[in-house]
């Protein structure tokens, strides 16, 4: 099974491919695809990469589902004897993601051909 420890706007969360997740809001819109190397965690099978703070080419794609708001929180301030009572409602803006795929990119470079360089001496 292959899972990653992702942060995203601050919080940290334990993402595997094809889950849907509630994060904080992204200003972005719905639908769109991104990619986010903020790795910390990358765990495929026996494989197991730690991060110091971050994973090298460990990289997790997702795409943008749905922004809406979460559910209304009431806060409610009171102090006896003295008549003062005090409502509030709050509602957070969130997102909602889909985990398309979690890679680590590899690290080995191309190769490439090298010119000879010929000095003649003149003279």
């Amino acid at each position: 099974m292959k899972y990653a420890v992702l942060a995203i706007s601050g919080s940290q969360y334990l993402v595997s491919e094809g889950q849907t997740l509630t994060i904080d809001k992204q200003a972005v819109k719905e639908g769109e695809n991104q990619e986010s190397d903020q790795v910390l965690l990358f765990v495929d099978g026996n494989k197991t990469e730690i991060g110091n703070p971050l994973v090298k080419n460990a990289v997790v794609s997702y795409q943008i589902i749905k922004q809406h708001q979460g559910e209304k929180i009431r806060v409610f301030k009171y102090k006896a004897k003295s008549r003062y009572r005090k409502t509030q409602g709050f509602r957070a803006q969130q997102t909602d993601i889909k985990i398309d795929k979690i890679s680590l990119k590899s690290t080995s470079k191309p190769k490439t051909k090298t010119k000879k360089l010929e000095i003649s001496a003149k003279g």
